[in-house]
């Protein structure tokens, strides 16, 4: 049975959906994409590095919350300026 147009279209922009993210997979084989906007890439990189996350988080809240809203006031700015597109 052949498909009708409109399936054949549909089953085209499948294929490559299919071929973009399997392009996407290979181009980060880390699961770090480089051009992804800055909080997915600090999901992936807490995927990936669970432990490194739990003890930063743990020196975080040993800190306390007036020492974070201090360094927030002087980071925060730094990276919105880095991180600006």
């Amino acid at each position: 049975m052949q498909p009708t147009p409109a399936q054949q279209a549909l089953l085209e922009r499948i294929a490559a959906q299919r071929e973009r993210l399997r392009a996407a997979r290979h181009a980060a084989p880390d699961g770090i994409d480089p051009q992804a906007p800055l909080p997915a890439r600090l999901a992936a990189f807490t995927r990936l590095h669970p432990l490194s996350t739990a003890v930063a988080l743990g020196a975080v809240a040993l800190a306390g919350p007036r020492r974070l809203v201090q360094w927030a006031g002087v980071v925060l700015p730094f990276l919105l300026r880095v991180y600006r597109r």
